[in-house]
């Protein structure tokens, strides 16, 4: 077998308006705006859910260490009505999601 060589075209970059599905310039630029600040607020978010994990598994350690479970259900309970409460349905498989990425990392 020999090897083939793939070659690939540069595409050109896209206009502001084919990369936002914008209609005008202006409507383009807007978006574009918002999407920076939308970036910036999922880095803070993932950093906070990063804070969250580390927090947990001092808790979970310390639980586990004296003789309790790792996990504690009727804790979750009041997390999960937490995120119902303030954000509706949805809300509940968003803690849900972060309530499973804080378990078990002890």
């Amino acid at each position: 077998m020999t090897a083939q060589t793939v070659t690939t075209k540069t595409l050109p970059p896209k206009t502001p308006t084919e990369q936002t599905g914008a209609r005008t310039d202006e409507a383009a630029s807007l978006i574009g705006d918002a999407r920076e600040r939308i970036d910036a607020l999922d880095d803070r978010i993932i950093g906070l859910i990063q804070e969250r994990m580390a927090i947990s598994a001092v808790i979970q350690e310390a639980r586990i260490s004296s003789g309790g479970r790792r996990v504690n259900l009727a804790r979750e309970m009041d997390v999960l009505a937490h995120y119902r409460d303030a954000l509706g349905k949805p809300g509940t498989a968003l803690a849900m999601t972060m309530l499973e990425l804080c378990r078990g990392r002890v």
